[in-house]
C-alpha cells in the first residue's frame, strides 16, 4: 500500500523567511533605518564630545557607527552558523553604554574605552550560551531601575548641547542657542502630535533636519568641514590608536554588557512573539553571539557596543512586515552610509542646540522606557521599593555630586562615576539579598510596604467619608 501511494512533500516557511521584491526590500529596509537613525548617530556624538574630538574625528566616529551597525544587522538577520538569530532585528550602537563610555573617555580617553569594550565583548561572547541562566539576576525591578538611570544620566548632556556645548564660548547658554533647542523640540512635538505611524516615528530625524536648515539660514551652522572630507572611503582601522586596558573601565563595561545582553534577550523574545515564530534558548544564544561578536569587533573600526533596537521591534509590529530580509536590506543601507565619510561630516556639523532639542526627547524617552518597565514590578509586601530607591539614589550621585567618588581608589571611582554601573551593582546585590534569598523574608516587613498599607486604609476612609 505504501509503495503505490503518492507522497506529497510539504514545505513550511517561517514568517521571518518571507521574500519580497527588490523595490519593497529597499523601501521597507530604508524605513527601518530612518526609524533608528537618530539613535545610532547620538552615541558617537556624545562620546566624541566627551573625549574632545575634532569635527573630522567626530565624523569618523559617526560613519564607523553606521558601518558597524550595518554589519551587525546583517550578521543578526542572515546569520553565519551558530551566530545570528535570523530574525528581523536591527542592531545599532547601544545607548546603555553611553554613560559609562563618557566617564571613561573623559578620564582616560577613547583608547581605554575601546580596550574595555573588547574585553567585555569577549566575556559576553563566552557567556552567551549560558546567559539564559543569568537572566534571572536581571528582573524588571533591576532592568527598569537601570534603564531609568540611563535616561536620567544622559539628560544633562542634552541640556549642555542646548546651551551650545562649549562652555568657553560667549554664546554658551545664550537665549539664541536655547531658542533653537526649543524650536527643534517644538517641531518634534508637533510632528508627533499631528501625524501617526511612520511619519510620527521619524519625528526626531525630521526635527534635526528642520532645525539644522533653520540654523543654516540664520548663519548658526558650520559645514565647512564637509568640503574637506572624502566622499567615499573605507572606515580606517584603529584610527584612534591601539586600545589600552584599565581594570576599572573593564569592570564597568562588563556590567554594561550584561545589561545590553538582557535588553537584547528581551527584544529577541518580543520579536518572536510579534512575528509568530518559535524562539528557544538556542536561538536566543545565537542572537546574543551576534550581538557580542559585533561589539567585540566594533573598536577595530572605531565604534562602540551594539544592541538590538527596541524601536524597530515596534516598527515590525506596526507595519506587519515580518521578513528578516527586509531588515537585512536596511543593514546594507547602513553599511553603504558608513562608506561615505561625507555623511558623517554632515552629521557632525549639526549645531549642538539643535541636537539638544532632539536629545531632550531622545534621552527622556529612555528614562520613560525604564519607568514603563518598573510599572510591571510588584511593590506589595516586599522590598522592591527599597531596591529602586537606593539603586537609583546611588546611580544619580555622579549627576548630583560629580566629585563624590574622587577620593576613592581610581578603579572604584571609574566604576562608580558611571551611573549605570553604580545602579546595576546596587540593584543586583539588593535584589539578591531581598528577593532571591528567601530565608527570613516576612510579608509586610518593609516600612515602605507598611506605609503603602496605611496610605491605602487612609484613602479608603476618605472615600467612605466623602460618600457619607
Amino acid at each position: 500500500m505504501g509503495d503505490d501511494q503518492s507522497r506529497v512533500e510539504v514545505t513550511v516557511t517561517r514568517p521571518e523567511d518571507a521574500r519580497h521584491p527588490f523595490g519593497q526590500l529597499a523601501v521597507y529596509g530604508t524605513q527601518h533605518i530612518l526609524t533608528m537613525y537618530g539613535g545610532v548617530i547620538a552615541p558617537p556624538l556624545i562620546v566624541g564630545g566627551a573625549a574632545g574630538l575634532s569635527v573630522t574625528d567626530m565624523a569618523l566616529l559617526v560613519t564607523a557607527g553606521l558601518f558597524v551597525s550595518g554589519l551587525a544587522t546583517l550578521l543578526q538577520t542572515l546569520g553565519i552558523g551558530p551566530v545570528g538569530s535570523r530574525l528581523p532585528i536591527v542592531q545599532g550602537i547601544s545607548f546603555a553604554s553611553v554613560s559609562t563610555m563618557v566617564t571613561i573617555a573623559s578620564q582616560d580617553g577613547l583608547r581605554s574605552v575601546f580596550g574595555s569594550i573588547i574585553v567585555a565583548g569577549v566575556i559576553g561572547l563566552v557567556l552567551s550560551s549560558f546567559f539564559a541562566k543569568l537572566v534571572r539576576l536581571f528582573p524588571a525591578v533591576v532592568t527598569g531601575t537601570i534603564i531609568t538611570v540611563i535616561g536620567l544620566s544622559l539628560l544633562p548632556t542634552a541640556f549642555q548641547w542646548a546651551m551650545g556645548n562649549d562652555r568657553k564660548s560667549a554664546e554658551y547658554g545664550s537665549m539664541g542657542n536655547i531658542a533653537f533647542a526649543g524650536l527643534t523640540l517644538l517641531i518634534i512635538l508637533v510632528i508627533s502630535r499631528l501625524f501617526q505611524g511612520a511619519i510620527s516615528r521619524l519625528s526626531i530625524l525630521i526635527g534635526l533636519i528642520a532645525g539644522t536648515l533653520l540654523a543654516v539660514v540664520t548663519g548658526r551652522a558650520d559645514f565647512s568641514a564637509v568640503a574637506h572630507t572624502k566622499i567615499v572611503a573605507l572606515p580606517p582601522i584603529m584610527h584612534f590608536g591601539s586600545p589600552t586596558f584599565q581594570v576599572g573601565a573593564i569592570v564597568s563595561m562588563t556590567i554594561v554588557i550584561l545589561v545590553i545582553m538582557t535588553e537584547t534577550t528581551a527584544d529577541i523574545l518580543a520579536i518572536g512573539e510579534i512575528v509568530g515564530t518559535e524562539v528557544d534558548s538556542k536561538r536566543v544564544a545565537a542572537g546574543l553571539r551576534a550581538d557580542m561578536l559585533s561589539t567585540t569587533v566594533a573598536p577595530v573600526f572605531g565604534s562602540f557596543p551594539c544592541s538590538a533596537f527596541a524601536q524597530n521591534v515596534g516598527l515590525v509590529a506596526l507595519t506587519g512586515i515580518k521578513s528578516r530580509f527586509v531588515v537585512a536590506a536596511g543593514g546594507l543601507v547602513l553599511v553603504l552610509l558608513g562608506l561615505f565619510p561625507v555623511v558623517g561630516a554632515v552629521v557632525a556639523g549639526i549645531p549642538y542646540p539643535v541636537l539638544g532639542g532632539a536629545g531632550i526627547v531622545l534621552f527622556g524617552s529612555v528614562a520613560a522606557s525604564g519607568v514603563r518597565t518598573l510599572a510591571r514590578v510588584d511593590f506589595n509586601d516586599n522590598l522592591n521599593m527599597v531596591i529602586v530607591a537606593v539603586a537609583m539614589g546611588v546611580g544619580l550621585i555622579p549627576i548630583a555630586a560629580p566629585t563624590f567618588w574622587d577620593k576613592f581608589p581610581t578603579w572604584l571611582g571609574v566604576i562608580m562615576h558611571s551611573g549605570i554601573s553604580a545602579t546595576a551593582i546596587v540593584a543586583i546585590v539588593l535584589n539578591l539579598l531581598f528577593n532571591e534569598i528567601k530565608r527570613g523574608n516576612k510579608p509586610g516587613a518593609s516600612v515602605f510596604a507598611a506605609a503603602d498599607d496605611s496610605r491605602d486604609r487612609l484613602g479608603d476612609r476618605l472615600d467612605d467619608d466623602i460618600r457619607d
